[in-house]
């Protein structure tokens, strides 16, 4: 189920230096792009879904855990849905692509962590699509 939502990148290096690149993210979709710059390794931003809103993210620097989780009844979800845990490090570069009916957990591991998220989205949009749970919701590993 991860690599389903994984979009590979590639790394070039030669004598100027490094390329990072992920030439199969198709960006036609992207209406917006911010930055998450958690405080320290302790914050937790969970738990928010979307029925309708894409997210891609891609780690900057640092490290995140991300867990998704697919949610049942956006009134209503389930106690026993379970998250999927996927780690994305600024070392491997690659995309988490998040389709529409899931919710997403995020903490940093390491110090000075960036993630940038994009949306198919505009904010106006986005808040009215916008669903959140208690962290003790569900039971994920961070």
């Amino acid at each position: 189920m991860i690599n389903d939502f994984l979009i590979k990148g590639e790394v070039f290096e030669d004598e100027r230096g490094k390329l990072r690149f992920i030439n199969l993210f198709d960006m036609s979709e992207i209406i917006r792009f911010y930055e998450i710059v958690p405080k320290n390794q302790q914050i937790i931003r969970a738990w928010q879904g979307h029925k309708h809103e894409k997210k891609w993210f891609h780690c900057l620097s640092g490290s995140f855990i991300i867990n998704i989780i697919e949610i049942d009844n956006f009134s209503n979800p389930s106690d026993d849905l379970i998250p999927t845990r996927i780690v994305l490090s600024s070392q491997t570069p690659e995309i988490l692509a998040i389709p529409n009916g899931f919710a997403t957990g995020i903490m940093a591991t390491l110090e000075n962590s960036r993630l940038q998220v994009f949306s198919n989205f505009g904010i106006n949009e986005s808040k009215k699509d916008d669903f959140r749970y208690p962290l003790e919701k569900w039971q994920a590993e961070w």
